[in-house]
């Protein structure tokens, strides 16, 4: 496992870290469909594991062992019967038949299907088979369906979405990959993002002192321990990493790191409320995502972080700090 921090990505050499065009090395670490590698295979950049994805990344599509003793199937393996299965913070997820979690690729299209991970993104999230999946009761079986890959192989289809698994999901009832990079989802079984729906049954409640005017990507709160911080869409608190850097920019969280502190993905400038537009940018992670930064600082969501307006990161490991509209980070005695 990765410990937080032990590897650094340097990313950026000069100034313009905030611009969004900032690809020190491939810039397409996610490819298009056919572009890429057939579905396995070791990929090593240097980033710390399997480019960037953690380093059992590369498993590609091993023995059940994969997935958790007994599972019968790899990661790569057939689904069997898919069941709908509650998973804490994410909601109703369907799941194969070990009870794995399923996911969805934002950067796929459900109509026509297609998907466009491939080569290097496919051993962090191996195709499911279309081959002898089945739906369980809460799963509409007509919304089953596949979708031909570049290497011939037919890939499962849920809604129309193509679906996938995550390689550092290791037991039934783990959901590490959601909002990996703000792009990889689990799934709910209409083939919707399993995360929005649970948090329209639960109302967004606990914003506190919240206030965001409706559509804003980008936010400040008011929050009666820490003062005005910066938080998502979502109302989720934003945080900055003391082991990443912003001059030189580097990444100081990769591997395991990323299964607590999820990558906050870019947002359009005009939907930024109460924060200097020039302090708004974007930077490319390993995986090809778009991560946001914050005056050249990437940003995080923290998955200990289970309601709208909790800050429970907040100088987390002395490392980890809200973010103030200015940039700066919360001081740790707030």
């Amino acid at each position: 496992m990765t410990t937080v921090g032990s590897v650094a990505a340097v990313l950026l050499l000069a100034a313009g870290c905030g611009s969004g065009d900032n690809t020190a090395r491939n810039s397409n670490s996610v490819q298009p469909a056919g572009a890429g590698k057939p579905l396995g295979g070791a990929y090593d950049t240097g980033y710390g594991g399997a480019g960037g994805y953690g380093a059992d990344a590369a498993a590609g599509s091993g023995s059940g062992s994969d997935v958790g003793s007994g599972s019968g199937s790899g990661k790569a393996g057939p689904a069997g019967q898919l069941s709908v299965r509650d998973i804490a913070s994410v909601g109703s997820v369907v799941t194969d038949s070990a009870g794995m979690a399923l996911y969805r690729f934002d950067k796929d299209t459900p109509q026509p299907p297609k998907s466009n991970c491939e080569g290097d993104c496919a051993t962090a999230w191996p195709a499911v088979p279309a081959d002898d999946a089945s739906a369980a009761a809460g799963i509409d079986a007509s919304l089953l369906g596949s979708v031909a890959r570049a290497d011939g192989s037919k890939q499962l289809t849920l809604a129309g979405w193509p679906v996938y698994r995550y390689a550092k999901d290791t037991k039934a009832g783990e959901a590490k990959g959601e909002g990996v990079g703000g792009t990889w989802h689990a799934l709910a079984p209409d083939g919707k993002k399993a995360i929005d729906k649970k948090q329209k049954t639960d109302g967004g409640g606990g914003m506190g002192g919240m206030d965001m005017k409706a559509g804003a990507e980008l936010s400040v709160a008011d929050n009666e321990k820490l003062g005005k911080i910066l938080v998502d869409g979502k109302w989720r608190t934003l945080y900055r990493f003391d082991k990443d850097s912003a001059w030189p920019m580097k990444f100081g969280c990769l591997g395991a790191c990323l299964d607590t502190w999820k990558p906050a993905p870019a947002v359009d400038k005009a939907k930024a409320e109460g924060i200097a537009g020039k302090l708004v940018g974007s930077v490319k992670r390993p995986d090809g995502s778009e991560q946001l930064t914050i005056d050249c600082w990437p940003v995080y969501t923290f998955t200990g972080d289970t309601e709208p307006g909790q800050t429970n990161g907040h100088n987390k490991q002395g490392l980890w700090f809200a973010v103030t509209p200015e940039g700066k980070k919360v001081p740790p005695t707030a």
